[in-house]
């Protein structure tokens, strides 16, 4: 550890991760830049792990931040009706349930993904009576103790201290390859009685896998799930955690199936601004909560309902920023590919949508986390996932602009050859 970062290696927990990868004192940001307290920029492929969307100290909602500061609007509200909640409410059915046809009730969990996805088992749970929950390889839904039950990692798993019950594992689609269909295995078991796997209350389940890999579920996959819950009584979930808010280019990543899911937990980049938010959407039937049964001091964060409505109402009133998007997607699919195409004795896939891409590689498993310690080192931060760390996981901004885009994928090149160069650690 440098000397500017003594205190955090002096006081802080061993639990810390990020600062190990990135050991550097940030002390500012705008768009897809970062600012150590030296001075030197470093351009940003990570954006808080899919918080911030819109990238750092967005002008548009630091107006609406500070100008609801300066009026004394209401901070911290609980589950009290704030003119806060009420516009955020507002903003988010017009823009995006009712242009989607969704009749879901929102929900307003504690101000963490985790808390959300809780919230989700418990309530289905409750609707149908059972306990059971199916859930995939490679999933994460969090890490407290509900949440982390439905997460595959045994990393994370293993931290637990306890047995984590009352989960299914089964195979994500391609899991098996590309010629399984993996919903075989699913619908054999729950038809056959001796399966041994108890009717559940819910599949829970990511369109798009973040940590676990940039693994990308068929739209077909997606709606033959969808089927086979809705023809047994089974609760759909979708986490829309990380993959959400137009990370994989419309506003939902399940939206490309056309299905409709029972229920969604969305956090992370909602609130448009960094600031903690999340919340559970309910079809009305689902909703069977009593007043108070799932509470939480941090649930009414109305900083977050702010910058939240600021960001419906400038991103998503049209298609600008969808179409956006695309056109980087293409960009950044097209570059990945031809990395790819130059390498392939390293057997490179490339995995994701809209901007969450992976660039994938089993030959060298240690190739990932190379090449992020190098881009580091040039000036990027870009992080890695699976189960291995074997991906190299790209989540820039969705405003960053072409030339940054290009910029970054000019440092992964320099690193990647800087990584094969150097000695495996």
């Amino acid at each position: 550890m440098s000397d500017a970062l003594e205190v955090f290696d002096r006081r802080e927990s061993e639990v810390r991760g990020y600062v190990r990868a990135f050991p550097v004192v940030f002390d500012r940001a705008v768009g897809s830049t970062l600012v150590g307290e030296d001075g030197r920029e470093y351009l940003d492929f990570f954006a808080g792990a899919g918080v911030l969307n819109y990238g750092h100290n967005n002008p548009l909602f630091t107006r609406a931040l500070i100008e609801y500061l300066e009026r004394d609007g209401i901070i911290h509200g609980l589950d009290m009706a704030t003119s806060a909640k009420k516009a955020f409410i507002e903003a988010f059915e017009r823009l995006v349930l009712e242009p989607r046809g969704l009749d879901h009730k929102l929900q307003f969990t504690g101000p963490t993904g985790a808390n959300a996805v809780e919230a989700a088992l418990k309530v289905a749970r409750q609707a149908t009576g059972r306990t059971n929950v199916v859930a995939f390889t490679n999933a994460f839904h969090g890490l407290s103790i509900g949440a982390l039950a439905a997460t595959g990692n045994s990393h994370y798993r293993g931290a637990a201290g306890i047995t984590l019950d009352n989960i299914t594992r089964l195979p994500y689609d391609g899991y098996l390859g590309a010629d399984v269909d993996t919903l075989d295995l699913l619908e054999k078991m729950l038809d056959d009685p001796g399966s041994g796997v108890d009717l559940p209350a819910a599949v829970i389940v990511e369109a798009v896998q973040g940590e676990g890999g940039i693994n990308v579920a068929s739209a077909a996959w997606l709606q033959r799930l969808r089927a086979i819950t809705a023809d047994r009584g089974i609760l759909l979930i979708l986490d829309e955690i990380q993959a959400g808010v137009g990370r994989t280019g419309a506003f939902f990543a399940f939206e490309d199936s056309g299905i409709v899911p029972d229920i969604v937990t969305v956090s992370k980049s909602i609130s448009g601004s960094g600031l903690p938010m999340s919340l559970v959407l309910l079809r009305p039937e689902v909703d069977v909560w009593k007043p108070g049964a799932h509470t939480g001091t941090f649930r009414g964060n109305n900083l977050a309902f702010v910058s939240a409505r600021a960001a419906l109402e400038n991103y998503w009133a049209d298609t600008a920023l969808v179409d956006d998007v695309a056109t980087k997607s293409a960009l950044l699919r097209t570059e990945l590919e031809r990395i790819a195409a130059e390498n392939p004795e390293l057997g490179f896939v490339v995995r994701g949508r809209g901007l969450m891409y992976g660039l994938a590689c089993d030959a060298d498993r240690g190739l990932a986390a190379r090449i992020s310690k190098q881009a580091f080192t040039r000036g990027l931060v870009i992080e890695t996932s699976g189960a291995h760390d074997e991906v190299l996981k790209f989540l820039p901004a969705l405003t960053i602009s072409e030339d940054e885009l290009l910029a970054g994928l000019a440092i992964v090149r320099e690193s990647l050859a800087a990584a094969l160069a150097s000695p495996v650690e």
